[in-house]
């Protein structure tokens, strides 16, 4: 008995989900409402009239056509033609009909304005979440699917859903109307109506639901094959995929994750086609069972030649608008689905910052590392266990190790894109969770080694390390004499107003060693920074290129710390204080002279260097 008991818990769950899954609506209707009232308001009116229309349409036709017989009638038995009700009923066909059109246009014109507007503002209220959002969050690949899914179908989808939910009210009002009418037949021909969609739509619901279904679970391959496309189609790709020979084989890839999601498609279309085509025939054959009936009623002289017409019309369009609303309702589902993926992502929670102090209790205590632990979300493995070091003001410090060690982990909790796991973080003898966000980063300037490489100009990009001086041209030039980019940004064409990248006409591509001091000049648009963190933004200079760069931000930073992360020795002997790292737990720490005194692991590490130069 647990078989049959289980199967109507089983559909009453599925009816709960169907009907669930509406919540959406309101969202999307509130969205719309908000992104235009005017739009929205001539879109219901419109909707209301044209929802009216068709029945009245149907109901002149009659008067058409019951007009025309009359006249017959009276010039078989007097001779005298009288075209006047014939003309009038035409006249006031035409104007309902021209009317109809009208309405049609404009609900056309408001839905493609209102696409605009919307598909605009929900884009801006994803990009506006993700600013939002932490960087552990960028860093999970279920997110970024949620986020995937979020982008691709979301921004139609609301209009979708009103514009449906528009087309349920007006066919449900030319229902009405066509009901009043049809009531005069019989109320068995308002059942028959009806009931003849019925089948078409419960196929429809179903069906819809598998291809959300279909779309979730193809979320990861679909953004596989969007990131195949980058690597095959982007300059900074483009090298190696060549020299390497790569592009046969990853479009290759690139077909067979296509080839599995069409395999999908292929088999939810052929199943959808087939079941409404099926179902559709029994709309069909109730639709000429009705016809059969009318005519049979016309015939016996039950109704007039008018009447017939105008129930036949009302029949066809009837049920038109039957299947249409069912469909709408169905779409309606699907929307829902595809919404909620709008909704799971705008709703993802993202902890609070309660911090709000915009200074410490003990200014020129500089930054200290009390006992630091830090696991990645999802990892098993603390990147960082234990560390404590201390960096006061005018001491550079140099982080050594090897890949992994945790060095960038360290940059990541000074800068607050993560939080410790344990221990704590103190800036001027105060927690950084206490700290203001906004306040603390003003303090640190950070040039990481994958440093973004603007498609901007020349400005922009030095700009970007200081939102509030963005466009200030002046700190521009000041920022990129720090950072030693001002000799070559002198000579490009239009110096500071030069487009770098090739992603727009006339863009400029930089060396590597240009774009690191692009990079740096970022770095010093903070002019109020008191810690510059240097992680590893030399790796495309030469040693004495590095060297020359870290003497030169030293000389800059006298009063400031520094934190320099680099496998170059030569580079890092220059260091106040060395803390060596390994497997994020701190082995050593110390000055160059000890350390290499202490024969330890930092000794044999600058000792197989420096042999390298010998």
């Amino acid at each position: 008995m647990a078989g049959p008991e289980r199967k109507p818990k089983v559909e009453r769950a599925r009816m709960r989900q169907f009907f669930e899954v509406f919540r959406f609506g309101r969202h999307a209707l509130s969205l719309v409402w908000v992104t235009s009232r005017p739009l929205t308001i001539a879109l219901a009116v419109l909707t209301l009239v044209a929802g009216v229309l068709p029945a009245g349409i149907a109901w002149v036709g009659k008067l058409i056509v019951d007009a025309v017989v009359a006249g017959i009638a009276e010039h078989e038995s007097t001779g005298v033609v009288l075209e006047g009700e014939v003309l009038q009923a035409v006249a006031l066909e035409a104007g309902l009909v021209v009317a109809m059109a009208a309405v049609q246009r404009g609900l056309s014109a408001c839905q493609s304005l209102l696409r605009a507007q919307l598909g605009h503002r929900v884009n801006v209220l994803i990009l506006d979440k993700a600013l939002t959002l932490e960087l552990r969050h960028f860093e999970d690949s279920e997110f970024y699917d949620k986020l995937t899914r979020a982008r691709r179908e979301a921004s139609s989808r609301p209009l979708s859903l009103v514009m449906r939910t528009f087309s349920v009210v007006q066919n449900g009002i030319s229902l009405s109307s066509y009901a009043v009418l049809l009531w005069q037949l019989s109320p068995w021909a308002v059942l028959v109506l009806l009931g003849a969609g019925l089948p078409s739509f419960v196929a429809e619901a179903k069906f819809s639901g598998d291809a959300f279904r279909l779309f979730r679970w193809r979320s990861p391959e679909t953004r596989k094959q969007a990131y195949l496309e980058t690597v095959l189609a982007r300059e900074d790709y483009a090298k190696e995929v060549k020299l390497f020979g790569l592009g046969p084989r990853l479009l290759d890839r690139y077909r067979e994750i296509f080839d599995l999601l069409y395999g999908e498609d292929r088999r939810l279309t052929l199943r959808r086609s087939a079941w409404g085509f099926g179902l559709g025939l029994l709309g069909t054959a109730a639709f000429y069972g009705a016809y059969a009936w009318i005519g049979i009623e016309a015939v016996a002289g039950t109704i007039t030649l008018g009447q017939m017409t105008m129930y036949l019309l009302l029949f066809k369009q009837g049920q038109s608008a039957v299947a249409a609303s069912l469909s709408s309702i169905g779409g309606m589902y699907e929307d829902n689905l595809y919404l909620s993926n709008l909704y799971e992502y705008l709703e993802q929670e993202v902890p609070g910052h309660d911090g709000t102090a915009t200074a410490g209790p003990v200014p020129g205590d500089g930054v200290r590392f009390e006992d630091v632990g830090f696991t990645y979300p999802g990892a098993s493995t603390p990147a960082v266990t234990g560390v404590t070091l201390h960096l006061r003001p005018g001491q550079a410090l140099a982080l050594v190790g090897e890949n992994g060690s945790g060095k960038t982990t360290l940059i990541k909790l000074l800068t607050r894109l993560y939080l410790p796991s344990s221990g704590r973080i103190l800036i001027d003898g105060l927690d950084i969770r206490e700290w203001d966000e906004a306040s603390l980063r003003k303090r640190v300037g950070v040039i990481f080694q994958d440093f973004a490489r603007y498609q901007l100009p020349v400005g922009e990009n030095v700009g970007a390390g200081d939102v509030e001086a963005f466009e200030d041209e002046e700190r521009w030039a000041v920022a990129a004499d720090h950072g030693m980019a001002a000799p070559f940004i002198e000579e490009l064409p239009e110096r500071y107003h030069t487009q770098l990248g090739r992603w727009f006409a006339n863009g400029r591509e930089l060396s590597g060693g240009q774009w690191q001091k692009i990079a740096l000049s970022r770095a010093f648009m903070r002019s109020g920074a008191d810690v510059l963190v240097l992680d590893e933004p030399t790796a495309a200079m030469d040693a004495e290129a590095e060297a020359q760069v870290f003497e030169h931000v030293r000389g800059l930073s006298r009063d400031k710390m520094a934190v320099l992360i680099s496998h170059r020795f030569s580079t890092v002997r220059m260091a106040d204080h060395i803390v060596v790292l390994d497997h994020g737990t701190v082995v050593e720490q110390g000055s160059h002279e000890v350390l290499v005194a202490s024969g330890g692991r930092y000794a044999r590490l600058f000792e197989l260097q420096a042999a390298g130069y010998r």
